[in-house]
């Protein structure tokens, strides 16, 4: 239901942006979550964007507070996620979903991977 993509290599300290893309009904009415899975680790929820009168509402994980911006995109149905000094820590599967009740709501994609060199 939801696609996440723009994954890719990058060195540390570097830059990168991920989509999330999904319906209009979705991705506009709906709280939508980036989360990461790294081995050995429980999926993470990295970063959050509220919907309707929550719109402006952004969680952030600590680990990524200063370095990660989500933004909803209405025009394009997307949720990206701008990810700016990267370290190797950052490397995940990076996935997308709604989030209801404080809980990812479907089931998860296929997510994009994300890389970090040092």
């Amino acid at each position: 239901q939801l696609q996440a993509y723009g994954g890719g290599l990058v060195q540390a300290g570097g830059s990168l942006r991920l989509s999330c893309a999904a319906s209009e009904s979705i991705i506009n009415t709906n709280s939508i979550g980036w989360y990461r899975l790294t081995p050995g680790k429980e999926r993470e929820l990295v970063a959050s964007v509220g919907s309707g009168v929550g719109a402006n509402m952004r969680y952030y994980a600590d680990s990524v507070k200063g370095r990660f911006a989500i933004s909803r995109d209405s025009a394009k149905n997307t949720v990206n996620l701008q990810m700016s000094s990267l370290n190797p820590e950052d490397t995940a599967v990076y996935y997308c979903n709604v989030v209801a009740y404080g809980r990812p709501k479907y089931t998860w994609g296929q997510g994009t991977l994300v890389t970090v060199s040092s």
